[in-house]
């Protein structure tokens, strides 16, 4: 009996054990990665504006001089260094020493009149100098600024001595000093937009061409930019920098700015575009930068195919990624 009874406890050992082996569940397979959620843009083709770039400053190409018609003295002048004038503006006026050597003599005359007599010659003498009195004003020959006086009123004045020196406006331009290699790409008439210190917005502009005076010192030459549409004269001097829109290009391929990655130790440039809901990293080679995006001169990607421009920062390759608006 206590054998037959130590046979079926282990026969129910047996038989537990055995259940516990087949019940045991298989492992779960692993959950996929969840998809990262991030921003993309379409590729899409552009014309492309190539634009060759350099600093400048304002200058003028015209001055105009205001000179004594003859000698004697200046007697007045209403304008003073950086006053804005315009073409036949009275600016001063000169006596002639003739004339103010007649009065000087007739009120000296006056002066030492005794008798009625005398000084009724003395008054008929100095009325004539008056009446005859030779003044010329001095007009500005065209609009413009003054930038210098070289006599002030009351001084006497040589015949046709310097006076005064302004700007024309008409001769305004922008000196760009572009770099020598990119002079070869530039042509008269081409259109400039011009980025002026302390002014808002743009001014714009018209190549005249490459002036004859290279720098050999840091291989620039200057280019002269016509200005258009002032409505008024900038100071000269001014510091800025000229865009020179040089030439077209169509459909190119252009991506936002913001999709390109660039590694700052190795210089590569990479896009992550995104194929059957995964990301790809795609090493490009970048052209232009334009207001509408870079382009991308290789490889070719696909016109409409996403790439990510927000969230791909330390995203690995294949990742699964979900577009969110």
């Amino acid at each position: 009996m206590r054998r037959a009874a130590a046979a079926l406890v282990l026969a129910a050992l047996f038989a537990c054990r055995g259940k516990g082996a087949q019940g045991a569940a298989a492992p779960a397979p692993e959950a996929p990665p969840p998809a990262i959620p991030v921003t993309a843009a379409l590729v899409e083709r552009a014309t492309i504006t190539d634009v060759v770039s350099g600093p400048g400053h304002t200058g003028v190409m015209a001055q105009q001089k205001v000179r004594a018609p003859f000698t004697g003295t200046l007697v007045e002048l209403t304008v003073g260094d950086g006053d804005r004038v315009a073409s036949g503006q009275a600016v001063g006026a000169v006596i002639s020493r003739d004339s103010e050597a007649s009065l000087a003599g007739a009120r000296e005359m006056a002066r030492e009149a005794r008798t009625e007599a005398e000084k009724a010659d003395a008054a008929r003498a100095v009325a004539l100098a008056e009446r005859n009195r030779v003044r010329a004003p001095l007009r500005a020959a065209s609009s413009g600024v003054v930038l210098s006086h070289a006599a002030s009123a009351g001084d006497r004045v040589a015949e046709d001595q310097e006076i005064l020196t302004i700007a024309d406006a008409s001769s305004v331009v922008f000196l760009v000093d572009l770099a020598q290699s990119d002079l070869t790409r530039v042509r008269p008439g081409q259109r400039v937009a011009i980025e002026i210190a302390g002014r808002s917005g743009t001014t714009s502009g018209i190549v005249h061409d490459v002036l004859p005076a290279a720098n050999a010192t840091d291989f620039t030459a200057p280019v002269r930019v016509d200005l258009s549409g002032l409505r008024e004269i900038p100071p000269l001097g001014l510091f800025g920098t000229a865009h020179i829109s040089v030439g077209q290009r169509p459909n190119a391929l252009v991506v936002p700015e913001a999709a390109v990655i660039r590694n700052d130790v190795t210089g590569v440039a990479r896009v992550a575009s995104i194929a059957d809901g995964k990301a790809h990293w795609v090493d490009v080679t970048t052209g232009t930068r334009t207001p509408a995006g870079i382009e991308i001169l290789s490889p070719a990607l696909p016109v409409g195919s996403p790439v990510i421009v927000a969230g791909q920062v330390g995203l690995p390759e294949g990742a699964p990624v979900t577009i969110h608006r």
